[in-house]
């Protein structure tokens, strides 16, 4: 399921809430992403690892370190271990308490005609996990899947062919100058070849030509993390079908408001 793009109109591009509401609220947690469906955000962008125990957790990093100031590896602690993390307080005191949330927790939270972009950071083992999930979630027509690494990208795609699987892709920079290089065409070829429903890449190596080539594929098209107005106009006039930031209800603002200049 795409976004209909019409240049030039008012919400003619999914706005996508990285990490939740994450310029405001800390990233990854149930306040985040609440308060990105109160900003009216299009969609909510989540990390996912898989716990020692097999459960699905939202969080970004693979160790809990930078959000909880503990020192846990995911992988190797159980859901008992993370839930009595708090992973607000780094932010702002305000939110002082907040606990890694489930998967499910997140689920439940979509509303109606809203979208979960699920990026998943680990392997397929999580895949069985997340397909359950989401099966017992009821929103599965709701929900997009997001990797960077493409073996993950392609068994998600294998095991859920319902559901839109796009691989997420950076931006390379030039070894000398560290000005940002164009985006690789072969990325498009190889989506193609492996039924994947498209990209998301960041913004900066987004040319037209490569908005160009990946449209006429017919392949979403999709770009990361843009708070920068002028950027997302810039993207949005080639073409994407969605813009993920950390901004939504301001740069949503803020392009309306370039728009009518």
């Amino acid at each position: 399921m795409f976004v209909v793009v019409i240049m030039g109109c008012d919400r003619n591009v999914e706005i996508i809430a990285h990490r939740g509401a994450s310029y405001l609220a800390p990233e990854n947690t149930m306040a985040s992403v609440l308060l990105a469906w109160q900003l009216e955000a299009d969609a909510v962008e989540v990390d996912v690892y898989l716990s020692k125990d097999n459960r699905i957790v939202v969080i970004h990093d693979k160790n809990t370190k930078r959000t909880a100031g503990v020192d846990m590896e995911v992988a190797q602690a159980s859901v008992d271990q993370l839930r009595q993390l708090d992973v607000g307080r780094h932010k702002d005191a305000r939110y002082a308490g907040e606990k890694i949330p489930f998967i499910e927790e997140v689920l439940d939270s979509v509303p109606p005609e809203k979208r979960l972009y699920i990026e998943i950071k680990c392997d397929q083992a999580i895949v069985p996990y997340l397909k359950q999930a989401m099966d017992q979630s009821g929103k599965i027509r709701q929900i997009v899947v997001i990797s960077f690494n493409f073996d993950v990208v392609k068994e998600v795609k294998h095991v859920m062919p319902e559901v839109p699987v796009y691989w997420l892709a950076g931006t390379r920079r030039d070894n000398e100058t560290e000005e940002y290089l164009p985006h690789d065409p072969a990325w498009i070829a190889q989506v193609k070849q492996h039924g994947i429903d498209g990209l998301d890449v960041h913004y900066a190596g987004l040319t037209e030509s490569f908005a160009k080539d990946a449209l006429s594929a017919g392949l979403g098209l999709y770009v990361w993390t843009v708070n920068d107005p002028t950027e997302a106009l810039r993207v949005e006039q080639l073409g994407v079908h969605g813009i993920t930031t950390d901004r939504p209800a301001w740069l949503r603002s803020q392009m309306k408001n370039e728009r009518i200049k």
